[in-house]
């Protein structure tokens, strides 16, 4: 019989695990399914372009993995039962029950309003492709002179607010983040981006908190208002509710904790890879949500459950971080170099050529996740470890 490997979530991390096991292992020994909602591969980073009118490449998920041997099954994820080892999904045909022997739960996060009233009437986002969509039609509605706000001051705000403003600039467009602009980012890296949002001609609102958004204005902390017809909620992620309603062991924000192997603590059947996974990274410091984590921890976890499975040496490594890149537009970009463990180093990378590499770095983690087992070697590792016996594996 063979091993049952269940992956839920098609995101970078996802499909880059489905992917890479399905490269790794004999297609004799296991059975590999991918559970996604979508039928397409959405580059999350890029959505920001999405929301502004910018067509993206369509990637079917059955196109990405022809070949390989991984089932995708496009389904809701509803529920799972890591005690008994099933996932309960809603699809077209239902209600169904997945069983497995090793489980990838990638499932990702969502935007966080973080309780502040009026966020989810009338706020937009850009954590997914429907509501970027959703974001793009209120956009292209809305007449020359009116206000959009963008509401935080992280990699997401700075991205959405600089390419909003780029492509329209006949909008006022303004940003609010709780602390100073950039307040992560290196003295340089700080300098270009104020430059870059002066040029676009973006209000910028710092020290400023949001205690509730209206469908004309959002109301900040001193009790002012600040107009904006449209407001685009970029303030953080959270994960779905879906592993903290189950018996696995999670941290506080509801993320999966996870050894240096990233397998659950609690549940040694299943792995946790990119936003769902509370991880520790360089330094100590619990890794953050991004494709920049999450690819690297979708590739440990699928080479961590190929030794398990096969008897070989389990891997171990630790992940860190060289750069942060964001977008100002498609013009101009911010590449910041960073420490092993994403703390600010001095030098930073700016303008166009910035611009030109952070594409080229989109276009890399998407062309990676597409072909998922091209950089692996061609010779399948058999399975050693019966299903019987696949919870006792080390």
């Amino acid at each position: 019989m063979k091993h049952r490997i269940v992956v839920l979530g098609a995101g970078y991390t996802g499909t880059s695990a489905a992917g890479r096991l399905a490269r790794s292992l004999h297609r004799d020994d296991v059975e590999i399914t991918l559970v996604n909602a979508d039928t397409e591969f959405v580059e999350r980073v890029r959505m920001h372009q999405l929301a502004t009118g910018q067509r993206l490449k369509s990637r079917p998920l059955t196109a990405i993995l022809a070949g390989t041997g991984v089932k995708v099954r496009t389904a809701w994820v509803t529920a799972i039962d890591p005690d008994a080892k099933t996932v309960a999904v809603e699809e077209a045909g239902g209600p169904a029950e997945i069983a497995y022997d090793t489980l990838v739960y990638a499932l990702g996060s969502a935007v966080a309003d973080h309780g502040v009233p009026g966020v989810a009437e009338h706020a937009h986002n850009v954590a997914g492709k429907g509501s970027a969509l959703r974001l793009r039609d209120r956009l292209a509605a809305l007449p020359a002179g009116a206000t959009v706000l963008v509401a935080g001051g992280g990699l997401t705000g700075i991205e959405s607010v600089t390419e909003i403003a780029e492509s329209r600039p006949d909008l006022d467009v303004a940003l609010v983040t709780r602390g100073e602009l950039g307040d992560w980012l290196g003295e340089k890296g700080r300098e270009h981006l104020r430059a870059v949002l002066g040029r676009l001609g973006v209000t910028v609102h710092e020290h400023t908190d949001i205690t509730s958004v209206s469908a004309s204005a959002v109301t900040t902390g001193d009790g002012g208002d600040i107009p904006a017809e449209v407001t685009v909620w970029t303030t953080g992620f959270a994960v779905h509710p879906i592993a903290a309603a189950s018996t696995l062991a999670v941290a506080p924000n509801g993320r999966i904790i996870v050894d240096a192997s990233v397998r659950s603590v609690s549940h040694p059947d299943v792995y946790a890879v990119g936003d769902a996974a509370h991880a520790e990274g360089a330094g100590g410091k619990t890794l953050r949500m991004s494709c920049a984590s999450g690819i690297p921890l979708s590739w440990h976890a699928a080479d961590v459950i190929t030794a398990r499975l096969t008897g070989g040496e389990v891997p171990t490594t630790t992940i860190g971080y060289s750069q942060q890149c964001v977008s100002l537009g498609r013009r101009d970009a911010l590449i910041q170099k960073v420490h092993e463990d994403d703390t600010a180093k001095p030098e930073a990378m700016t303008g166009r050529f910035a611009a030109r590499y952070k594409e080229l770095i989109c276009r890399g983690a998407a062309w990676g996740t597409a072909h998922p087992t091209l950089l692996l070697p061609r010779r399948r590792r058999r399975v050693v470890v019966d299903r019987a016996r696949s919870d006792a594996a080390r």
